[in-house]
């Protein structure tokens, strides 16, 4: 094999995007052979971009016709590890887009049955292609600058009008998106969040539904982690902001380090904290810092990025940007950020996956659908989010 056969399963806003690049010639080691969407007039988008590529309307039909090596998933949220297991099963290999779920226990399930498969499983998770946040997790994981002390991240510039929610049946519902910002827009940070920091012990949050916006979903969330180790973190996240920040903050002990307006930024001590603390004899001094904007290798692909090494994987075994079994850790944040808010508990991790799943059904089941969609999102999508 020198080309990996790939298919599309949802060619809305996402899997539009990933059609685009791959027809683009911006994705080597990979060929676009077939879509699959329930909707005609996607399938009809299909065949006037693309005519020789073969459309189905049954994603099913698609990974059993023999034209695809592999599939990537770009439907809405629930869908993903429906798919992915499906294609697991047939061993094709697999993109899931983000979030790998709803809820962890059927991730859970579909990271076992890759574990056995004898395809590749990998998630969208194309902010770890950004070189800020892989300097930033470089320089964390060297323990040059000591330990976590403390996180913090403002992610505030995800502004959704009401339009933006009228633009789909299943968006904003528990029953169709499964949530608000944190499953929609705040996948890729919680991800980040934890590949840079690792995954907390602890977690309570305030998910406030509907604040800005009229849907039935979370659309502004303030949360408190706690850290082995004692380190402790802040998230919060909107879509009503605007302006919005989107600052992400490490300390350690060694100093700080700032991603903000997409460079990284290290605040240096000349010493440890604690050894200043433990040795300065003057009362209100602190230790020298030293300010500096880290230079990066400026390499931020993106989306193409992470297909290119999903085929690369496929073709020559090279290293994926995110394998799929990874996306259960932001899932679990978002899940136990949900249960706090539900409960007014501080819940800890590991996560009680069917007391979330009881409490998630309790929401789902009083789930309202728009039945009138009166604004309909460009077909071929805005490829940048979600």
């Amino acid at each position: 094999m020198d080309t990996v056969r790939v298919g599309i399963i949802g060619i809305g806003n996402m899997g539009s995007g990933h059609f685009k690049s791959i027809m683009g010639g911006k994705v080597p080691g990979m060929t676009l052979t077939a879509v699959a969407d329930i909707r005609p007039e996607r399938l009809e988008w299909a065949a006037e971009q693309a005519p020789d590529v073969a459309r189905f309307d049954d994603a099913i039909k698609m990974l059993d016709s023999g034209l695809i090596d592999a599939a990537i998933v770009a439907t809405p949220h629930y869908f993903h590890p429906v798919y992915v297991t499906e294609a697991l099963k047939r061993d094709i290999h697999v993109m899931s887009e983000k979030p790998a779920g709803v809820f962890t226990k059927a991730v859970r399930e579909v990271n076992e049955l890759a574990s056995r498969s004898k395809a590749t499983y990998a998630i969208m998770f194309n902010q770890r292609t950004n070189c800020v946040y892989r300097k930033m997790k470089e320089i964390v994981d060297s323990g040059a600058m000591g330990q976590i002390r403390r996180t913090n991240w403002i992610i505030t510039d995800w502004y959704r009008s009401q339009s933006y929610y009228d633009s789909g049946a299943w968006r904003a519902t528990w029953s169709g998106e499964g949530g608000g910002v944190l499953m929609n827009q705040c996948p890729h940070n919680l991800d980040l969040w934890q590949w840079i920091c690792g995954m907390p012990t602890k977690v309570r949050a305030f998910c406030h539904e509907g604040a800005w916006h009229d849907i039935e979903v979370e659309d502004d969330v303030t949360a408190y982690v706690e850290y082995a180790n004692g380190a402790t973190g802040v998230f919060v996240t909107t879509t009503g902001d605007c302006p919005g920040t989107n600052r992400f903050e490490v300390t350690l002990d060694g100093g700080k380090l700032v991603v903000e307006n997409n460079k990284l930024y290290m605040y240096k001590l000349d010493q440890f904290e604690q050894d200043f603390s433990a040795t300065y004899k003057g009362g209100f001094g602190h230790p020298n810092c030293e300010k500096i904007e880290v230079e990066t290798d400026g390499f931020n692909p993106q989306h193409p990025e992470v297909l290119r090494a999903f085929a690369a994987h496929i073709l020559n075994g090279e290293p994926l940007v995110a394998p799929g079994v990874e996306g259960i850790r932001g899932l679990t944040l978002a899940n136990a950020m949900y249960l706090s808010s539900w409960t007014g508990e501080t819940i800890e991790l590991p996560l009680d996956e069917d007391r979330f799943i009881e409490e998630l059904n309790k929401r789902r089941a009083t789930s309202r659908r728009k039945e009138d969609v009166s604004v309909t999102l460009d077909t071929e999508g805005t490829y940048g989010t979600k």
